[in-house]
């Protein structure tokens, strides 16, 4: 399986402007910028993406684990704070919050720490994981 994504910018680092697409449309030329990445400008930024696809991963690894200890969760409620320091990135802290019946803190606890280190995306990022979580939020 192959999935992509098509950048393209025009101008300069600083005051040019870009675009993303997916040939799912889910980006559709979404506008990104030197203003949506190192300030508050509209638009998105690599660093957002990443923290998007890492806590879908995530998300989806962890239901899956849950899956086959015979669990179902209720709901997965994941945030992914990435942080970007001196042009590189530094971690990424995902906070959870779940709701799954019948599994005790322990149990949970293991399949939490087997998502965290083998999700395909935290398994290509290069910086320091961690994952707090909470069970029944």
């Amino acid at each position: 399986m192959i999935r992509k994504a098509t950048a393209v910018w025009q101008g300069t680092g600083k005051d040019g402007k870009g675009h993303l697409s997916t040939p799912s449309t889910v980006l559709d030329k979404t506008q990104y910028s030197f203003g949506s990445r190192f300030e508050s400008g509209v638009g998105t930024n690599p660093e957002e993406l990443i923290a998007a696809a890492h806590s879908g991963c995530f998300a989806m690894k962890l239901s899956f684990n849950l899956q086959e200890a015979g669990y179902t969760a209720d709901e997965l409620d994941v945030t992914a704070n990435i942080t970007f320091e001196e042009g590189t990135l530094k971690k990424s802290h995902l906070v959870l919050k779940a709701k799954v019946d019948g599994i005790s803190q322990e149990k949970f606890n293991e399949l939490v720490k087997d998502a965290e280190e083998n999700c395909p995306i935290s398994r290509v990022l290069d910086l320091a994981i961690s994952v707090e979580s909470t069970l029944n939020a």
